[in-house]
């Protein structure tokens, strides 16, 4: 191949250099182009950029909103609950208080009703020891019914005839009646530890197994009218009229009867000078 037939084929290649470089030079220009567009583009693009981060800021503005609500919400029934708990437990204190001072109330009670059984005992026992007394005495009574008393046979309320010189059944009644000196005084009554005027008179006979009328009115008709200048123990004296007596009594001798007055009195043992009855009547 000779020389010169090489001439073009070496130049070939400079010309597709050449040609190479104008198009790296249109590139490049393009490119360039395309940088300074770019360089400039932000600016342009804030205010999108800021239109576009707004949603996610309210976004984040919600989400704290409802967290706090949540913790608002928790606070109150937090809240709420320690109300509840600070309630029941006034509550339970004014219970437990209620519940001590109706303790102490019963205790009281106790207490109370303790010492009333005991002073009720302490009663009914000095009561046993009295009546034993007077059952002592009344088996005395009894024991001296033989002795003789001619002395006695005419005695009057200006010389009464003395209880130790009653024999038979008057001695019953006499002892009966004496020993329920100190007995109280109840309408109605009819012993054994109570009585009324009449009540006592029917009970102090029915010893001597004598059955008398209930009231005093019937009673004060029950037997013989007897002065009252020459009364005998055991005869019943009585207050009002004949048939319409108030009050009755045993006379004991001696110028005295027993008899339940009246309930500030009780059962007593006076003289008849303390309250002079109107009439007597002897049933024996």
């Amino acid at each position: 191949m000779s020389h010169t037939a090489h001439i073009p084929s070496h130049r070939k290649p400079r010309q597709r250099a050449s040609k190479t470089a104008l198009r790296a030079g249109v590139a490049g220009g393009f490119l360039s182009t395309i940088a300074v567009a770019g360089a400039a583009g932000p600016a342009q693009a804030e205010p999108v950029t800021q239109t576009i981060e707004m949603p996610t800021i309210a976004s984040g503005f919600s989400a704290a909103a409802a967290a706090s609500a949540e913790a608002t919400q928790q606070l109150a029934l937090d809240m709420e609950k320690q109300a509840d708990q600070d309630a029941a437990a006034q509550k339970a204190a004014k219970t437990a208080k209620k519940a001590h001072a109706e303790a102490v109330r019963k205790d009281e009670a106790k207490k109370k009703a303790e010492a009333a059984a005991k002073a009720k005992a302490e009663e009914e026992a000095k009561e046993r020891a009295e009546r034993a007394s007077r059952s002592t005495e009344r088996t005395t009574l009894s024991a001296s019914t033989g002795t003789s008393g001619s002395s006695s046979s005419g005695s009057s309320a200006s010389a009464p005839s003395s209880s130790s010189n009653v024999s038979g059944s008057a001695a019953s009644i006499v002892a009966f009646a004496k020993a329920q000196v100190g007995d109280a005084y109840v309408s109605g009554g009819t012993g054994p530890n109570a009585w009324d005027c009449s009540g006592l008179v029917q009970a102090a006979y029915r010893t001597a197994g004598i059955d008398l009328p209930r009231v005093s009115q019937a009673q004060s008709t029950y037997g013989t009218q007897v002065s009252l200048d020459n009364l005998q123990p055991g005869d019943i004296l009585y207050w009002g009229g004949a048939g319409s007596a108030y009050h009755v009594a045993i006379y004991v001798g001696g110028g005295q009867f027993v008899g339940a007055q009246n309930s500030s009195t009780g059962t007593v043992q006076r003289s008849m000078d303390y309250d002079r009855p109107t009439g007597a009547v002897r049933v024996l």
